[in-house]
């Protein structure tokens, strides 16, 4: 059974399209004489050369460049001509075009909820051509409608399995890893539309955002998560920076702290470190001892 395409790129048409022309005017020519001698065989012979050669011309058609005709003969796939120009196959073959140039498809906004519950818009362009002629019209009932749905199902299935942010870089997200989440969409759609004799060159999230019933309380804690994240961040900076102010001015003997001491400038370090505003510096002139 056939199932992928089977190349058949007939003759060419403009030798084709002489020799036919040459059979018509010859036929002409020979029937004038026979007309006037009424030589009724050779009448009737030049009319039926005549009307097989007008015939013979049906068979001519026309490949522009990317794009492709499909052959059948009473419904049998015959093949398929990609070579551009002028050519000639049977009659009888019907001839339906087929786009091979590159295409985008660009999906509504869609509404799904991410990986953590949230309802998200979320659309995509997918560029994508024709590679096989045969599965393109015979294993699907409309290759471009095809496209079309698959691709949206497979953004939301996609939509689905991520989430929309994320403050943890090792976690892969809908907005912060757009080159992974955009190789993890080529490959979906791909999967679903090889079936129809289509190739994704390329697929891409061109919009992206929280739906608007809860934007505005998502923003709050996008805020809020973004604050902690760095809060967190500032925080092991400065336990590491008074980790190591306290190891340098005891490796190099500049001052002997006790516990107490310690304590005291850790506290005073953190504050500066970690505090919003800049400090205001205090000269203690006492002790810290009673």
């Amino acid at each position: 059974m056939q199932t992928k395409e089977r190349p058949r790129e007939g003759l060419p048409g403009v030798p084709m399209l002489l020799l036919f022309l040459g059979v018509i005017g010859l036929a002409i020519w020979q029937f004038v004489p026979a007309a006037q001698a009424q030589d009724l065989p050779r009448i009737f012979l030049m009319l039926g050369t005549d009307v097989v050669a007008v015939f013979c011309l049906a068979g001519l058609f026309v490949v522009n460049p990317n794009e492709a005709r499909v052959l059948q003969l009473f419904g049998k796939y015959v093949g398929t001509a990609r070579k551009d120009g002028l050519r000639w196959a049977n009659p009888f073959y019907s001839k339906k075009r087929i786009s091979l140039r590159v295409r985008n498809f660009e999906s509504s906004h869609l509404k799904v909820n991410d990986l953590d519950g949230n309802p998200i818009e979320i659309a995509a362009i997918v560029v994508w051509k024709v590679v096989d002629s045969y599965e393109a019209f015979f294993h699907v009932d409309d290759y471009q409608k095809f496209v079309e749905v698959q691709s949206e199902a497979a953004v939301r299935n996609l939509a689905t399995r991520f989430p929309y942010d994320a403050h943890d870089d090792e976690k892969i997200s809908l907005r912060g890893h757009t080159d992974v989440i955009a190789a993890h969409l080529q490959k979906e759609i791909q999967e679903r539309l090889a079936q129809a004799g289509v190739a994704v060159l390329e697929a891409r999230i061109s919009h992206l955002a929280y739906a608007p019933e809860i934007a505005q309380a998502m923003l709050q804690r996008q805020q809020a998560g973004a604050i902690i994240a760095a809060r967190q961040r500032i925080v092991e900076g400065a336990v590491g920076m008074v980790e190591m102010a306290l190891e340098k001015l005891s490796a190099q003997k500049i001052v002997a702290l006790d516990e107490e001491r310690k304590a005291q400038m850790v506290s005073n370090l953190l504050v500066v470190l970690c505090g919003e505003r800049a400090t205001q510096p205090i000269i203690n002139t006492g002790t810290i001892y009673p």
